[in-house]
C-alpha cells in the first residue's frame, strides 16, 4: 500500500500548517481518515490552511513583485 500524492501532499499541509501555527502535528496526522484507491491511500479530510489577505497595505511594482 502507498501514499498518493494527494495523500503526501496533505502531510506537507499538515506540517506547514503546525510549524505556521507552532502547534503540534500529531493530533492533526492522528485525525487523518484514509481511504484505499487504486492509486493508493488518499486523506479523506486534508487541513486546510487559512491566510490573512492584506492587499491593501502591500505595493506592488510592474514585474508583481512585493515591495
Amino acid at each position: 500500500m502507498k501514499l498518493t500524492n494527494q495523500a503526501l501532499g496533505a502531510v506537507m499541509l499538515a506540517l506547514q500548517k503546525s510549524i505556521m501555527e507552532q502547534t503540534d502535528i500529531v493530533p492533526v496526522l492522528q485525525g487523518f481518515v484514509f481511504a484505499d484507491t487504486e492509486g493508493g491511500l488518499i486523506v479523506e479530510n486534508p487541513p486546510i490552511l487559512e491566510f490573512d489577505n492584506n492587499d491593501e497595505n502591500e505595493e506592488v511594482n510592474e514585474d508583481n513583485a512585493l515591495l
